[in-house]
């Protein structure tokens, strides 16, 4: 397999501006389970084999529970998420589905039941940041492990 080309050396300032959008959404306070979790789900729906590879093995680190981390795409069902990780996942899902369904009142308030607003729009960035990544790798052709 190869990649279509290194993004971080034809176009070091738009790596620049990626990490620095990563770095702000990190900076939040968003427990690192659940950050990793939004990246897991994200990138699952994006198809991102680079981004997925990366996170799966960063929430093992953190976790060490093979469960978690591997349920992440059948959530739902799943009971080792608590009810406000559920919420989280479930809006990651409409975010980078965003033009399926936008993102419903009823979402929204589900959402809202565990975070508030300040932290609304911090879960909101870590959903773009990492939607970000993966365009990035997508678009790139970028695999598990290629650099």
């Amino acid at each position: 397999m190869n990649t279509r080309m290194n993004h971080m050396e034809v176009k070091p300032g738009a790596f620049k501006t990626l990490l620095a959008l990563e770095s702000f959404a990190h900076g939040q306070g968003i427990a690192p389970e659940l950050y990793e979790l939004i990246k897991i789900r994200a990138s699952e729906i994006n198809g991102c084999a680079y981004c997925l590879n990366m996170h799966v093995k960063d929430m093992m680190k953190l976790s060490g529970s093979l469960e978690r981390t591997t349920l992440v795409s059948v959530w739902r069902e799943a009971t080792c998420y608590t009810d406000a990780e559920k919420a989280a996942l479930e809006l990651t899902e409409a975010v980078t589905r965003i033009s399926e369904a936008g993102v419903p009142d009823d979402l929204y308030s589900r959402v809202r039941e565990y975070y508030d607003e300040a932290e609304y729009i911090d879960l909101i960035m870590a959903i773009n940041a990492i939607n970000c990544w993966n365009r990035i790798a997508v678009s790139t052709a970028m695999y598990p492990e290629c650099f």
